[in-house]
């Protein structure tokens, strides 16, 4: 019964073009890249910032634009037209918590935005925080300090 199951599923089951979703996500990758290296140009160029600022500037418009989009419902839509070249560090995080605060804001800012904001992000900042100590121990024994 389990394999007729399984047959059943993979036969129903949706096949995806690989090629076709890795193009998709190289050429979306590409102008995301491209427009961060736009953006941290104009930042440099219109307010006089050090590349080391206007970079940190670029990560918060990005942030920002990322949880717009997720409040207005459109990010999701992109992902799936895009594929994964939108789910970078910064802006998948910034989706993560913005739609853990938006599913709860009923709930109240305390005990709704509070307590689940970072139910989908907590993940990402457990694992996150492990790996860099376990690759700067790593790192430490390779380099010798």
């Amino acid at each position: 019964m389990k394999d007729k199951y399984v047959e059943l599923v993979e036969k129903h089951t949706p096949k995806e073009d690989i090629v076709k979703n890795a193009t998709v996500s190289f050429l979306a990758g590409g102008v995301l890249g491209i427009l961060s290296e736009l953006l941290l140009r104009g930042y440099m160029m219109w307010f006089s910032l050090p590349r080391k600022e206007a970079g940190v500037v670029v990560i918060l418009t990005l942030i920002v634009i990322a949880s717009i989009l997720t409040a207005f419902g459109v990010f999701d839509q992109c992902v799936s037209k895009l594929k994964s070249a939108l789910i970078i560090p910064i802006t998948g995080f910034a989706h993560s918590m913005t739609s853990a605060a938006l599913e709860y804001r009923k709930e109240g800012m305390v005990l709704g935005i509070g307590a689940n904001i970072f139910k989908l992000a907590g993940t990402v900042i457990l694992y996150g925080i492990v790996s860099v100590y376990v690759f700067g121990i790593i790192r430490l024994i390779v380099m010798g300090g």
